[in-house]
């Protein structure tokens, strides 16, 4: 329970820092989602088809160009985006990619997309259940007894490891103790540690549960289970299954699981604030990645994730049965009193509806100083991704609640504006703060 009143300027400071650091079990860092980014849901089933229809628009350059370079002027270091409409394509950059040369940020660069690299696992995982090797609906103890033990192993199916709702939970803070004390000491320590996915596993087992089982709660435990699911089941290295059966199925170019803490390609610096507790930001684009494994190690470009969703989406990478699966989803949070969901979330895929009307299917995601979103109209026709090198740049008052940032705002905007093709409207009252963050800040009573 967070304390909504805290006694001094100490004990404010711990609280605003107890409630990021448990934001950041939501996502690899928190991903990018503002609030307000959805209305209500399209239906109220579990498996539900998004209602943003293909669409005949063309893009607009010069819309799409403004939007971007309005969120470096509104606080971002440098961005990049890429937009396409079925042969169409557009592609820009905006900012700065090193704030203290003043490179300028390039649209093909490799950027960490963090749980992004959910969708891809999932994808591995039904290949695998449309082969008859695994089972959705069978508890993951049949499979891993030593891994998931017990009560657990008996009832958390593959299914609520993908849709986390397997009430299992998150590592993150164990195997970074010290973000609550201070951040920035806790991620350098961290930077060449090298973690194996069985004591993630451990330590995120070991941690309190989120929520009781069978509710949505975001828990990146469940797809590091999920890469040694693969393990057992194909008798395959996960990130090697996922390279040869996901990424090159898909021919995508420029994505990988990396092999070592630094990016092989051409990237930007990428800066982490931390809500402000490291200041001035630091760059974190060098960083062993085996803290997040089949959860969210791998790197991209935006344009190699317009590809990916597309495929996805269209067919080509799932069987018609189990792109249906994937895309059977539950509420992603609890809505307030009178509020309706605004977002589902299906087999490492979610659904949400932007402001200017359509539903689209994605990800986003955030490692420590990397953000990325990639969304798609359901056909698969309309594509946009976005990548961004200043990750948690919201603050908090001293009540722990977020505080208005433009950031946010202009991120939902060029998004919004890219996928609709129309320039999206400012949204009243519209934050930054990622969608499953907000459900986290409010104080527990």
């Amino acid at each position: 329970m967070l304390n909504a009143h805290p006694s001094s300027s100490t004990d404010r400071r711990r609280a605003r820092l107890a409630t990021v650091a448990s934001a950041v079990l939501l996502s690899l860092a928190v991903g990018a989602l503002p609030a307000r980014a959805a209305a209500a849901p399209p239906s109220a089933s579990v498996s539900i088809a998004a209602s943003a229809a293909s669409t005949t628009v063309d893009l607009d350059r010069k819309a799409l160009g403004s939007s971007l370079e309005a969120l470096h002027q509104a606080g971002m270091y440098g961005a990049f985006s890429s937009v396409r409409d079925g042969s169409e394509r557009w592609r820009g950059a905006a900012g700065v990619a090193d704030i203290d040369t003043g490179r300028p940020m390039r649209p093909d660069y490799e950027h960490r997309i963090g749980s992004i690299t959910k969708t891809f696992t999932s994808v591995a995982v039904l290949q695998q259940v449309a082969k008859g090797r695994i089972d959705l609906d069978a508890p993951i103890g049949d499979y891993l007894p030593e891994l998931v033990p017990g009560e657990r192993g008996r009832n958390v199916t593959v299914r609520m490891l993908l849709n986390h709702t397997s009430g299992i939970g998150d590592y993150i803070l164990p195997v970074f103790p010290k973000l609550v004390e201070d951040p920035g000491q806790a991620l350098d320590e961290g930077r060449f540690r090298k973690l194996v996915p069985e004591e993630l596993v451990r330590l995120g087992l070991a941690a309190a549960p989120p929520a009781a089982r069978g509710t949505h709660s975001y828990s990146n435990t469940n797809y590091i289970i999920a890469g040694l699911l693969l393990k057992k089941v194909t008798g395959q290295d996960p990130e090697s299954y996922i390279t040869r059966n996901v990424i090159r199925k898909a021919g995508l170019r420029h994505t990988y699981f990396p092999r070592s803490a630094r990016i092989s390609g051409p990237h930007a610096k990428m800066y982490e604030s931390f809500y402000g507790t490291i200041e001035p930001a630091r760059d974190y684009s060098v960083y062993d990645m085996s803290w997040a494994g089949t959860a969210g190690a791998m790197v991209s470009t935006t344009n190699d994730l317009n590809d990916f969703y597309r495929r996805l989406l269209s067919g080509k990478l799932l069987g018609a049965a189990e792109l249906r699966e994937m895309k059977t989803t539950v509420p992603a949070y609890e809505p307030d009193a009178g509020q309706e969901v605004m977002m589902r979330y299906g087999l490492g895929l979610y659904t949400l509806k932007m402001p200017s009307g359509g539903w689209y299917w994605g990800h986003d995601g955030g490692v420590f100083g990397a953000g990325t979103w990639a969304m798609s109209t359901e056909d698969g026709r309309r594509q946009a991704a976005i990548g961004y090198n200043l990750m948690k740049y919201e603050r908090f008052g001293d009540d722990g609640k977020p505080l208005p940032n433009p950031i946010g705002e202009a991120l939902l905007r060029h998004m919004d504006g890219a996928l609709s093709g129309t320039p999206a409207a400012r949204v009243p009252g519209a934050t930054p703060v990622p969608l499953r963050l907000l459900a986290m800040v409010q104080p527990r009573r």
